[in-house]
């Protein structure tokens, strides 16, 4: 669900990015006034990677022509609190984006907007939190998991929608397009859901309280070793192996265009459309996770790179935050 720039126009696009760091800007200033431990960056980092990884594995959706994706946003906030996963869904976005040319430059804030802010500051808090406070069994899990990804993706996948009619540069007809995105992604919410589950399921059974200190926004000195070790070997199996026989299929976003349009290729003759283009192509060394040349060789180097490049990033970013905290707490 990646948006394209030439889906959104500079108004809003700029308008976005704005909404999207002042979200990331709040999330880092709650996370310098919340405790928050040193053992916890370790997970912000390998979990990122970890998602990175996830969302190269586009899957089949029977009988459409389609394909889809996780967006992680509610496995990060399970994972690590409805703050420091805004920053590590954002992380995600901005390495595919610069490095990878997946979603557009100018779409940047749409897009952490509408995978993160939405499932990491609003369904979360209001749906997640909410049953799985009611007790962490396996139905309450898989209830809370399923609900929050499709509700999350389909308010995500209408703000695509919205975003884009309000962009007027495009052909795409609102009522039209909304027919098609909102189904396709129900499909695709229902199936990460289910995957969100399996993974918090396994979480707390080797450690649960790093849910539990998510939950209560109480970050805790909790044992991660288990939960970061396999992350990061499922991050090395999907990017570097798993990668490779992801559908073929458009996914979701490209699909509904198609559908319209007749392609999934939209392109824009706006100055500012094609300056930014022209920085992502300079930044981006491997287009479409792939080596320039286009052959299809690149997948799983694009995987491990991006991997390693998304935890560095999440990592860093939860690790100034923490410093400046923790030099905070001796001056007072």
């Amino acid at each position: 669900m990646h948006m394209a720039d030439a889906l959104v126009s500079p108004n809003v696009g700029l308008g976005m990015c704005a909404l999207s760091a002042a979200s990331i800007g709040y999330s880092v200033y709650k996370m310098n006034k919340e405790e928050i431990s040193e053992k916890k960056l370790p997970l912000m980092a390998v979990s990122g990677a970890f998602i990175f990884a996830a969302q190269m594995i586009n899957f089949t959706i029977p009988a459409t022509g389609s394909s889809g994706h996780i967006g992680g946003g509610i496995l990060l906030a399970a994972l690590l609190g409805k703050y420091p996963s805004l920053l590590t869904i954002a992380a995600v976005l901005i390495i595919q984006c610069l490095f990878f040319a997946d979603g557009g430059l100018l779409a940047l804030g749409a897009n952490i907007f509408n995978m993160g802010v939405i499932p990491c500051l609003l369904i979360y808090p209001l749906i997640f939190k909410p049953i799985i406070k009611k007790g962490f069994t396996k139905k309450n899990v898989f209830l809370a998991s399923i609900l929050s990804c499709v509700i999350g993706l389909q308010l995500g996948a209408f703000g695509v929608v919205l975003e884009t009619s309000l962009s007027q540069i495009t052909s795409l007809p609102f009522q039209t397009f909304v027919l098609l995105m909102q189904p396709i992604h129900l499909a695709i919410g229902l199936i990460e859901g289910f995957i969100t589950a399996l993974v918090l399921v396994y979480v707390q059974s080797v450690s649960p309280q790093i849910i539990e200190s998510s939950i209560n926004s109480s970050y805790i000195g909790i044992p991660i070793k288990k939960v970061v070790v396999t992350l990061l070997v499922f991050t090395v199996i999907t990017g570097g192996g798993l990668s490779l026989i992801a559908s073929s299929f458009p996914d979701g976003l490209e699909w509904s265009i198609e559908k319209v349009t007749g392609s999934a290729d939209l392109e824009s003759q706006e100055d500012l459309h094609q300056q930014v283009g022209a920085i992502q192509e300079q930044t981006s060394f491997m287009p479409d996770y792939d080596y320039k040349d286009g052959k299809g060789n690149g997948t799983s180097v694009a995987g491990l790179v991006g991997g390693a490049l998304t935890c560095a990033l999440a990592g860093m970013s939860g690790m100034i935050i923490y410093l400046i905290k923790k030099k905070q707490n001796k001056e007072v």
